[in-house]
């Protein structure tokens, strides 16, 4: 009897995963692809201005003129839509890029320093970690007032300690390989050897776990939108407007508020299908 090779046997068994994996990687890039550009050319791709209102349309359902509809002073939900992905993509960009570029200093400086440095900043990672980012952002709405800007900082503050933290985690590992150990010796600074040979191998990995952050991002300050203290009216906001679709629901008015919820749905789940495929990629190919 020939026993099979294990190796194929686990690489037979694995194939059907890594294709559903593969199919649903690129099913996301091109959702998350589609809803960026719509956002980027909303002036040409938008059939109606999102504030323009018509009389005839309250309320209505999918048309040929409306394709989903329109929301309780008949604006067109597509053109909102559309628009309103602008404001819900920035946000969480903005947020990934702050938090990530300050995490991944401090958690460079922690990692690679270490002693007080690190024990310091990581008391006040601790610090931070005991307040949710949604809190956060509400207590800066708070002492701020609300709009756009005030959230995007505090969540940036908030999500920062995430990505020092592994950041850290990973200088520390580096720090011991044989390469730093070699710069050393041929006088290299450990400055020089921080900025242009560790953190180059850390800032993949860390980015790759910062795209999940984006999904969550978007989540909550979506959710902030619905309370009344993101984005406000009239502009165009997907959480903002499952907000002033609430009356309407009563009514047996379904679409204003789920449409953008189902957008809010998509969005996040694809973000993060991209997030956890990129650092299982990043991850399985670092050599120890």
């Amino acid at each position: 009897m020939t026993v099979p090779n294990p190796t194929t046997a686990v690489r037979v068994m694995r194939a059907p995963r890594a294709r559903r994996s593969t199919t649903l990687f690129t099913i996301s890039v091109v959702v998350l692809a589609a809803v960026t550009l719509a956002a980027a050319f909303a002036p040409f791709v938008a059939p109606y201005d999102p504030d323009a209102v018509d009389f005839l349309a309250f309320n209505g359902g999918p048309t040929a003129a409306h394709w989903l509809g329109t929301d309780g002073l008949g604006r067109d939900i597509l053109s909102r839509m559309i628009w309103g992905a602008r404001t819900a993509l920035l946000g969480p960009l903005l947020v990934v890029l702050f938090s990530t570029i300050v995490g991944i200093l401090l958690g460079l400086l922690a990692g690679w320093r270490g002693g007080w440095i690190d024990a310091v900043l990581s008391r006040v990672f601790d610090v931070i970690f005991a307040f949710p980012a949604l809190l956060i952002a509400i207590m800066a709405v708070a002492l701020f007032g609300k709009g756009l800007v005030a959230p995007v900082i505090a969540m940036s503050l908030a999500y920062a300690p995430y990505v020092a933290r592994l950041t850290r985690s990973l200088v520390t590992a580096e720090r011991n390989r044989p390469y730093v150990s070699a710069y050393r010796v041929q006088g290299f600074g450990g400055a020089w050897i921080a900025l242009r040979r560790v953190l180059p191998n850390v800032i993949p990995i860390v980015g790759a776990q910062s795209t999940l952050n984006f999904g969550y991002v978007l989540a909550e300050l979506a959710g902030l939108s619905f309370l009344g203290l993101g984005v406000q009216a009239p502009a165009s906001d997907w959480g903002a407007m499952i907000n002033e679709a609430q009356p309407g629901i009563a009514g047996g008015h379904f679409l204003p508020a789920v449409v953008p919820a189902i957008a809010v749905v998509i969005v996040v789940v694809a973000v993060n299908i991209i997030g956890e495929e990129l650092s299982e990629r990043i991850g399985g190919g670092v050599s120890a």
